[in-house]
């Protein structure tokens, strides 16, 4: 899926080695929500919700409509109180930043899912959705959250799948062999884990790392391309506010009582 260019400032942070390490370090002192993690000799930034402490929300348009485009722009502070503990790109998008397939933000549909054939990795069948609500989150297969419709506030459609009811796709060593930044979500014992690479790597380790790393039954691929996007407010760097995004998905830590 064609996405907008990127600017100068995504480059630097793709260049700069040890920058999400950097990142990471800050948060994880920060109730530790994002450390580094390591798997078949690959670094990756490993973000963890558990989902009785936080909230997940998935932004597209504010309130006037537009964009929010920015990680930096989301609402530091959601509607219950919670701060936002970290943010990342959720799913992938056309020029104008509107989602390609299934959005749902406050139990509210904005764009359908789709079930169309294509080119690119949205249309690598099977794909998949995201999904948060009231009653916890998960990673489905798209026919299989159209067929169980679960109670989702929150849902955001990309693809492909990586683990599927727990075998990885079928089609994802041959289709894609080369190496690429990459970023994916699964949920596993009511823990949401969003990790995002800090080098390339190719599709097929991408899958295992949801699959053997981290024993999740389901997951699935959000984005890619030159520069991972995760916003930590309290681990700024300088790309945050300059790579244009469409959905993009907000974990809150739930205020206490």
């Amino acid at each position: 899926m064609k996405r907008p260019i990127l600017d100068i400032a995504a480059v630097f942070i793709a260049l700069v080695p040890g920058l999400l390490t950097v990142q990471a370090e800050a948060a994880g002192r920060d109730k530790q929500t994002c450390r580094p993690f390591s798997f078949e000799q690959h670094s990756y930034t490993l973000c963890e919700a558990p989902l009785n402490h936080f909230d997940i929300r998935i932004f597209w348009r504010r309130p006037d409509g537009t964009p929010y485009t920015y990680l930096s722009a989301l609402p530091k502070v959601d509607k219950k109180g919670g701060r936002l503990a970290f943010a990342l790109n959720g799913g992938m998008f056309h020029p104008d930043y509107r989602p390609v397939g299934l959005y749902i933000e406050d139990g509210r549909e904005l764009v359908r899912a789709s079930t169309a054939s294509g080119p690119g990795n949205f249309h690598l069948k099977p794909n998949g959705v995201f999904y948060a609500g009231e009653g916890g989150a998960g990673v489905l297969e798209t026919g299989a959250f159209l067929q169980q419709k679960p109670k989702a506030l929150f849902a955001t459609q990309s693809g492909p799948m990586l683990v599927i009811d727990g075998k990885l796709h079928p089609r994802l060593a041959k289709a894609n062999a080369s190496a690429k930044m990459r970023d994916g979500v699964c949920v596993r014992d009511a823990v949401a884990f969003f990790a995002i690479s800090e080098e390339e790597v190719p599709f097929d380790t991408f899958e295992r790392l949801f699959r053997d790393g981290l024993k999740c039954r389901n997951a699935l691929f959000l984005d890619g391309g030159t520069a991972p996007a995760l916003y930590v407010p309290s681990a700024l760097r300088p790309g945050n506010s300059l790579i244009g995004l469409g959905p993009m998905i907000g974990v809150y830590e739930k205020p206490h009582p």
